[in-house]
């Protein structure tokens, strides 16, 4: 069975560009229900350590550069099938390759400046709404 929540964040560039409240907006008028929501900027330390998947990566400093240049909001969503649905929602990782109406196509620069994180499993979004949310910040 698919699970019920999955992890976002809202990256540093659509922070920065005040599309945080269209996003939100757009995912909550999908289903989605907030079950933890914080304005938050990663350190440097934090930030390797939730993407040390890419560490081996050639992109990794740019991507640790990027994701501490400003503030984030975090959140974690509820929804049945939820980490499938917001994928969709959010569209492919390449703004250019999304399809219209997907958060990415409406407020995404480009591929690495590309607004939001969506969780890719039921397990990561788990282990990423553990790593930003202790269990008294979720309701």
């Amino acid at each position: 069975m698919a699970g019920t929540i999955t992890f976002t964040m809202i990256k540093p560039d659509a922070v920065a560009d005040g599309h945080s409240g269209k996003i939100i907006d757009q995912i909550i008028g999908a289903g989605f229900k907030i079950k933890a929501l914080k304005l938050t900027q990663l350190s440097k330390e934090r930030a390797e350590e939730f993407y040390a998947i890419h560490k081996e990566r050639g992109f990794f400093g740019e991507l640790i550069a990027f994701m501490t240049e400003g503030p984030i909001v975090a959140a974690v969503l509820e929804k049945d099938n939820a980490v499938e649905d917001f994928r969709k929602l959010i569209g492919a990782t390449n703004p250019a390759n999304a399809e219209e109406g997907t958060i990415r196509k409406r407020f995404a620069l480009n591929i690495e400046r590309n607004a939001i994180h969506g969780s890719d499993s039921d397990e990561n979004a788990q282990i990423e709404a553990n790593f930003h949310f202790s269990g008294v910040e979720r309701f």
